[in-house]
């Protein structure tokens, strides 16, 4: 690290991986291109940092904000926010991509991409309902990192770190804490899912998986393939928002070599498309890998209809299926993220019909216990019975359909 960045960062990098930083010359014609906002974040902050060492995705990690006096270089913090950052011990830590926080530095309080990452005084206040595990994922978990809740899929949790951590983590009791699972640990749920041939799809979940490197990726992969009755592979990320350079064709390549191999991407507002993101989910969609957006609906974020159609029609353009809308988990402290049920129906409402199809994801409830994900859809049935079945449109419009043969 050059003394520019730890003077600006105030953070340790040992608990990352990669090699050591370089000090390079500064921004010039020839390096490769990145957004105008990331340009003007390194020769604000990194001045001695080139473009080939920002698109390093090990680099990004290695310089990772995560104190409230790292952040306090860069942009200004409320009052709220410094005082809440100063009482996370033991709560869910904070770290933020340089990349990332050059889509936030210079924001308002309450903006959307800040409030999804700055942790704020909302985040102590801790509801009767909420749980540190409110969909019991540990009473669905036979075996150190495998959720075996549906009959014939089942997640295997392989790290706890992520490169950002989201402030609604589902996870937040355990990411940034736990780690990495052992390599006896993985041989265990390599095990467990050998043993049960119903399982067919297995989803790779974290933390996030893709901050593991290219090797300990590819031997997980190869490992799951190489089970026979498992037909699909699926890794749920936040990379390609968050960190998008480690999406690289040295990855893409070896990833392509897995499928059928889908990719779950986490977006939470139209901001997160840039041009780095952009290009990350191309690479990935040119490699022939279905990408699906899961969403989670956050008050004052992405609560309102044309926010979230505008999430989702970006989306489209860079070839990212909407999948899911998730109603907020019942995590500590998530009261101020969270919106009535009836809000993310009216969202649907306001997308269905009025947009295509393919831009309509699903809103479901991650059911608290353990239910799973139960679809919560606007009803268009008006009647129904033997003879017939009334429906309405997105116009109200009523029509009937007969019902006999």
């Amino acid at each position: 690290m050059t003394h520019n960045e730890h003077r600006l960062m105030g953070c340790s990098s040992d608990e990352e991986p990669g090699a050591g930083t370089m000090i390079f010359p500064q921004i010039g014609s020839h390096d490769q291109a990145v957004s105008n906002r990331s340009s003007e974040f390194i020769r604000r902050y990194f001045p001695l940092t080139n473009v080939t060492s920002w698109n390093d995705w090990r680099w990004q990690l290695r310089n990772s904000f995560t104190t409230a006096e790292a952040l306090s270089r860069v942009m200004t913090l409320t009052d709220d926010e410094k005082n809440t950052l100063h009482r996370l011990k033991n709560r869910l830590p904070l770290r933020v991509t340089p990349y990332y926080l050059s889509l936030i530095y210079d924001s308002e309080p309450g903006a959307p991409l800040r409030r999804t990452m700055i942790p704020t005084s909302g985040e102590m206040i801790i509801t009767e309902a909420e749980k540190a595990d409110p969909l019991d994922e540990t009473g669905s978990s036979p075996v150190p990192g495998i959720i075996h809740r549906y009959p014939d899929r089942a997640l295997f949790t392989v790290t706890q770190f992520c490169s950002s951590y989201c402030r609604y983590c589902t996870r937040s009791h355990s990411v940034g804490k736990l780690g990495h699972l052992t390599k006896d640990e993985w041989e265990i749920a390599f095990r467990y899912l050998e043993e049960h041939t119903e399982i067919r799809d297995v989803i790779i979940s974290g933390g996030d998986p893709l901050t593991m490197n290219n090797k300990k990726l590819e031997y997980l992969l190869s490992r799951l393939r190489s089970i026979k009755h498992i037909e699909i592979l699926r890794i749920g990320t936040k990379i390609p928002a968050v960190l998008p350079q480690r999406i690289t064709p040295q990855l893409v390549s070896m990833l392509r070599r897995y499928h059928p191999l889908f990719l779950s991407l986490h977006f939470t507002h139209p901001d997160e498309l840039t041009k780095e993101t952009r290009r990350a989910c191309e690479m990935l969609a040119d490699a022939g890998i279905p990408l699906g957006s899961q969403t989670v609906l956050l008050k004052g974020i992405n609560d309102y209809p044309a926010t979230m159609k505008d999430l989702m029609h970006k989306l489209l353009t860079v070839r990212v299926r909407p999948y899911y809308i998730y109603q907020c988990d019942l995590i500590p402290g998530s009261s101020h993220f969270r919106t009535t049920v009836e809000t993310g129906i009216d969202i649907i409402e306001n997308m269905r019909g009025h947009t295509s199809g393919y831009a309509v994801p699903q809103f479901v409830i991650d059911a608290p216990g353990g239910g799973g994900k139960i679809p919560i859809l606007p009803s268009y049935v008006v009647e129904s019975g033997p003879e017939k079945w009334v429906l309405r449109n997105y116009k109200n419009n009523r029509y009937t359909y007969p019902n006999k043969k």
